[in-house]
């Protein structure tokens, strides 16, 4: 009896992709979930405040343009550091791996939405090691350019707001400048991310491509402290908030945010420094409406720019 060679991989069964799509939308239905009942439970604190406030469309709509505006501007850096390590995405799938991806910070613990992007990247076929640590080198750039945002946007009410506070960020900035200057440095990054553990090649992106991506997440504090700024003026226009100000606590309560690994999507402790930079200038009751009122503006956005992704299914190479 003649026997036929068994190709390898033969004996091992795959997973239905229907299947894969039923756990996908059960993924995105919990994200939701979750992303629902933290707008609910914003729109009832925000009801629930002693002020009286108003909306202007205008200005309102203007801070959700540049929010958005300010996410292109973001994914846009994401695809530069990518390209960085030879990886390629078009525009339109970086753009939906990114918002996407970036509902998983509505979940407990701060890694879905890292994990997320590696697993479509993946699909999208982009090396999953690049596309974790193109996005861990965003966050770290994300966190020292929102000191130096900070700073910059203005260390007089920063320093009104908390005395001593200035002093704290002007350390921290220097510290800042010179670690992203080394993360700028070959060696020094291969190494951070071999600690992180991800299997990264000899080649690194050039200081260009890390130039680039800190001055984009430069931009993008500007912006949304701009946009904040004019979600003051849509809801409380007779709020004394300046937009250095608006920039400097914006940026300094979402790296707060940010660095608090327990709370997801900087839930709770981004309100709290916020009404703490705030109160001495607008008042404690305007204060915590502002900071209601941009977390429920955020995730708006943040759901607003997935839904054409979510809504819209975009036939990959995988699926045919």
């Amino acid at each position: 009896m003649r026997l036929r060679p068994v190709k390898a991989g033969t004996g091992r069964r795959s997973v239905p992709k229907h299947l894969i799509r039923l756990a996908r939308w059960g993924v995105a239905l919990v994200i939701l979930g979750f992303v629902g009942r933290s707008i609910a439970a914003n729109w009832a604190q925000l009801r629930s405040q002693p002020v009286a406030w108003t909306i202007h469309p205008l200005p309102l709509i203007g801070s959700l343009l540049v929010v958005w505006l300010m996410y292109a501007n973001l994914i846009e850096a994401w695809r530069v550091v990518l390209e960085g390590w030879g990886e390629r995405l078009s525009r339109l799938e970086a753009a939906r791996i990114w918002t996407i991806s970036s509902l998983g910070k509505y979940l407990p613990g701060k890694v879905w939405a890292i994990a997320g992007m590696a697993l479509m990247s993946r699909e999208a076929g982009v090396a999953a090691w690049a596309a974790t640590a193109s996005a861990v080198i965003l966050q770290a750039l994300a966190v020292g350019t929102g000191v130096l945002a900070a700073f910059a946007g203005g260390a007089g009410p920063l320093e009104a707001a908390r005395p001593g506070l200035a002093t704290a960020f002007r350390v921290g900035a220097v510290v800042v400048a010179a670690s992203m200057a080394l993360l700028a440095y070959p060696p020094v990054m291969r190494r951070i991310l071999v600690a992180a553990g991800l299997p990264v090649s000899t080649a690194t992106p050039a200081v260009g491509v890390v130039v680039r991506a800190t001055v984009a997440n430069l931009v993008a504090w500007l912006g949304y402290g701009l946009a904040f700024w004019l979600l003051a003026r849509a809801i409380v226009p007779q709020a004394a908030l300046s937009p250095r100000l608006a920039i400097a606590a914006f940026a300094a309560s979402y790296v707060a945010g940010l660095i608090a690994l327990f709370a997801p999507g900087g839930l709770i402790v981004r309100e709290g420094v916020l009404v703490a930079l705030l109160q001495g200038t607008t008042g404690i009751g305007v204060a915590a409406l502002l900071a209601v009122a941009s977390r429920i503006a955020l995730t708006v956005t943040e759901v607003g720019a997935a839904a054409p992704f979510l809504l819209i299914r975009v036939e990959k190479p995988s699926d045919r």
